[in-house]
Order: structure tokens, then sequence, then C-alpha cells
């Protein structure tokens, strides 16, 4: 078996268990309204207890992410087209510094949090979505496109509310879950202003194992969550 086709994750995320730190697990994200997994991301386990799970996805790591049947990036499509061309997906590989992200359980959003070149910390960035739901290879959940951006100096702002809208005027998200969305999101906002957790816990001093390889992406990325 080669490194590729390994499946990583060992079934400790579910049944109660945990993952130990440096374990690999998939980040994957459906597509909305559907079953079908349009983002995965192989990261690894830095902390898994019943208060939260943190994973590392580091730089060089292959990820894929949806583009449009044509190849071309969903980013360049003009807004009023961009929910309702038809997609495929691609593998890329992630070039930028790594990306740590903090979930809570049952929390309807995770924090992500970002570097610059040389560990000069950028900002956390708040991302909607739907609880993460735990299975034996590792997380899936559904983005919900609204997300939040704060600064080291902890001001912040709304991102992406452009998108927001357009995604429920193409119908991939009904009423009520874009105002329970718009809801998880005032939470996270009396979160940042309180200054809790994780925001306050220093995580932006946090630097990952030297010794940790860049995780795999399996070819069954995919594959049904069990």
């Amino acid at each position: 078996m080669t490194a590729e086709t390994l499946l990583p994750g060992t079934g400790h995320g579910t049944g109660g268990g945990h993952w130990k730190p440096g374990e690999q697990i998939l980040w994957r994200y459906r597509a909305n309204g559907t079953d079908r997994v349009h983002i995965c991301r192989p990261v690894t386990v830095v902390r898994d207890d019943a208060e939260l799970l943190a994973a590392w996805m580091a730089p060089g790591t292959r990820c894929v992410k949806p583009v449009l049947a044509d190849g071309s990036s969903i980013d360049r499509e003009p807004l009023e087209t961009r929910y309702v061309k038809p997609r495929t997906t691609s593998i890329e590989q992630w070039w930028g510094a790594g990306v740590l992200k903090l979930a809570r359980p049952g929390q309807a959003w995770s924090v992500w949090l970002f570097w610059q070149q040389g560990w000069r910390f950028k900002n956390w960035y708040v991302n909607l979505e739907e609880p993460l739901r735990r299975w034996s290879g590792g997380i899936d959940s559904e983005d919900h496109f609204l997300d939040i951006s704060v600064a080291p100096d902890r001001s912040w702002h709304w991102l992406d509310e452009d998108e927001f809208a357009q995604a429920q005027a193409a119908g991939l998200m009904p009423a009520a879950t874009a105002d329970a969305v718009r809801a998880a999101g005032d939470r996270a906002v009396e979160v940042i202003r309180a200054w809790g957790r994780p925001f306050r816990d220093g995580w932006e001093n946090w630097r990952p194992d030297p010794a940790w390889p860049v995780p795999a992406l399996p070819v069954d990325w995919d594959r049904q969550a069990m």
C-alpha cells in the first residue's frame, strides 16, 4: 500500500473516543444541499478532547476544492451565476502558510488561524458552518457562506455577506437556515467582543511539531462517512 491509499484516522474519533496528537484525519465539507463532498483537507490532530478539536493543515498539503465544470476558478465567476453553473472538483496544493483550525463540539462555527511567512500572525477567521460531524476518518460539515475576520488588535468585520445573500437567492439556503446562520454569527461576535475562547487562549503562539509529515490525500477522500 502506498501513502496515497492509506486511510487516515483510526476510528478514535467516534464512539466517545478521541484522536491523539499527531494522528492524521480529513477535514471535509459537503456541497450545499447535497451529500457530496467537494472540499477535503488532510490535517494533523493537535488536540482532541471534550472541549476542542484543533487540527493543523500544513503548507504543501494536497487538498480537494470545488471548481467550475470547465476547470476555472469559482471566485472568478460573477456572483450572479456563481452558484448555478455546474461544478466539479480539483486537487491542488496549499501553497500558503499553514492553517490551524479550532472547533468546539456542537458549535456552528470553527475558528481558523492564519500566519504570514516567518510566523507573523495575520488574523483569526470565523467560518460559519454546520456543527462538525465526526466519523472514523475525520470530520464533515457544510459551509454556510458567511464569515468573520478578526484582526490581532481584536477588531472584526463580516466577510462574504454578498455570497451569503446570493446563496439564498440561488436556493442553496432556505430562509430558516439563513436566520439560524445569522444568529450563530451574532453569537460568535459576542464571543469575540468578550474575547472568549479560543481567542484568549494564545493559539497564535502555537507552533507545529517539526517531525509531523505533511498528510497525504487518500484516493478515497470522498468515501462515505462511517
